[in-house]
């Protein structure tokens, strides 16, 4: 039985947490990166960074920090950009963690931004490659909305690729958005600005979807049992763990003896 009851209190948690944010929007960024394909790597170096996007949750205003555009500051072609790249990476890194480092007051939100092959581990780990020091954002600050989704709505609430199943259900245009093959694709034509694009609209995207799991109108495959996280063994635990919950029990049995003896 505890197990439903974790269940329920998960889903519990992960809903107040994006309702957290939302409260505090102001506070809150949501972030997404892209980079060389972290596939099929042979020599074990660790995938170079494209761009960077941090976008406020209640104003939408974005931050981005790119390859590209760092080039065109320093008047090195595109067509050069990639004889120049750990210059360019190493200074595209130091703007972000610049600014992640007066930004301790916030809340990253991510999707799947968890550890070294991607996230920022990741990012904190190129920086340093390429001679940084990173700002290290605490863990407490991080929130992965992929995963609050999953406690919220089940393992089953949209198909893989998820992020992309969630934009079809909810009729969100896949502009600029490019796939996990289609970004591969981009790095390997060179077309930084595509990649670029792609993670500006995949901060809005995120955002968007956070906004509609607030309000509960998120649309979603799942079960309503796995949306609801609820099983009558659920009843029982709350009376056991709370006096309320017991009081309220005890009044319907009561109720329920008098109707069987026609009291009422």
């Amino acid at each position: 039985m505890g197990k439903y009851l974790d269940l329920y209190k998960q889903r519990r948690n992960a809903s107040e947490a994006i309702d957290a944010l939302f409260k505090n929007a102001h506070h809150c960024l949501v972030i997404h990166y892209s980079c060389e394909s972290f596939y099929d790597r042979v020599d074990g170096r660790t995938p170079r960074i494209t761009s960077i996007a941090a976008r406020q949750l209640d104003s939408g205003q974005t931050r981005s920090f790119s390859i590209h555009k760092i080039a065109e500051i320093q008047k090195v072609d595109l067509a050069d950009i990639e004889r120049h790249y750990d210059r360019l990476e190493r200074e595209m890194l130091d703007e972000f963690f610049a600014f992640a480092a007066t930004h301790t007051h916030c809340t990253w939100l991510h999707w799947n931004m968890r550890d070294i092959n991607y996230g920022f581990q990741a990012l904190e780990h190129r920086h340093r490659v390429l001679g940084g020091t990173p700002f290290e954002t605490k863990d407490e600050k991080k929130l992965d909305l992929s995963r609050l989704l999953i406690s919220i709505y089940g393992v089953r609430y949209a198909g893989h690729p998820r992020l992309e199943s969630l934009m079809k259900l909810n009729r969100i245009t896949h502009q600029d958005f490019l796939s996990g093959k289609a970004e591969a694709a981009a790095w390997e034509g060179r077309e930084f600005v595509k990649l670029h694009q792609s993670t500006l609209r995949k901060v809005d995207v995120m955002a968007n979807l956070a906004g509609r799991a607030h309000s509960r109108t998120l649309a979603t495959q799942a079960p309503w049992q796995d949306r609801l996280h609820f099983h009558p063994s659920v009843i029982v635990e709350l009376v056991k763990e709370h006096w309320l919950y017991g009081l309220l029990g005890f009044v319907l049995a009561g109720a329920g003896v008098l109707r069987l003896v026609g009291v009422i």
